[in-house]
């Protein structure tokens, strides 16, 4: 009765249209879930995000959940996790993704998710990563390690937004560093990001972790522009 009432009182909305949520859903509505651009990059083996890291990085398969345009659904999704401290879409968003993964033969063999980090001083003001929680639901879907301190950001840079593509690109050299590197030695990562644009970050963060000894690299994203 009490959770009744709270619920008229201060009603959970949607987070793509803002409009009450029914009983049975959660965190987004029925009709923007079936407004949501998925890829089904895993379920096709379709190369779309690998194809980014073509003479840049090895990578082993990639994938993201949405395509991502601006001012589209998936943007106002993402910006109220980012932006809005609505931590739970990346809970969503990872269960979601999870669950597709754990069924697919190529993506059995990860060991280790491992989220792209905040720099210090972001995560301080932000309070949180807005990716550790999606890495994590994946992390349960599949079954294994969640490691976030082997990747360290060491430089603070601005928002990649409104930057043109080389700028991105550019802004992001050697601003990652590593530590405890044999936690990850022979094993097969998979590396979580919210939205792929140039794939500079994520190229950079796999120049990183390729320091280990026989590391294999794949990835998956919530979006890609």
């Amino acid at each position: 009765m009490l959770l009744s009432i709270l619920n008229v009182l201060f009603p959970e909305t949607c987070n793509c249209c803002s409009q009450c949520l029914g009983d049975n859903e959660k965190y987004i509505c029925t009709n923007c879930r079936h407004s949501l651009p998925v890829t089904n990059f895993h379920k096709t083996n379709d190369n779309t995000v690998k194809k980014i890291f073509y003479g840049r990085a090895k990578i082993e398969q990639a994938t993201a959940l949405f395509r991502f345009e601006k001012k589209g659904i998936v943007q106002q999704l993402i910006h109220r996790l980012k932006y809005k401290g609505q931590e739970n879409i990346g809970l969503f968003l990872g269960e979601w993704l999870g669950e597709e993964l754990k069924a697919i033969e190529h993506y059995k063999t990860i060991d280790i998710v491992i989220p792209i980090p905040l720099h210090k001083n972001k995560k301080r003001t932000r309070g949180y990563n807005q990716v550790s929680k999606f890495g994590m639901k994946i992390t349960e879907a599949l079954d294994i390690e969640y490691i976030d301190d082997v990747l360290i950001k060491v430089t603070n840079t601005t928002s990649q937004v409104t930057k043109k593509r080389f700028a991105r690109w550019n802004n992001n050299k050697e601003i990652f560093s590593s530590n405890n590197l044999d936690r990850i030695a022979n094993k097969h990562i998979l590396l979580v990001d919210d939205i792929i644009t140039t794939g500079a970050t994520l190229e950079a963060c796999i120049l990183e972790l390729n320091k280990a000894d026989n590391v294999k690299i794949s990835i998956a994203t919530m979006a890609i522009a």
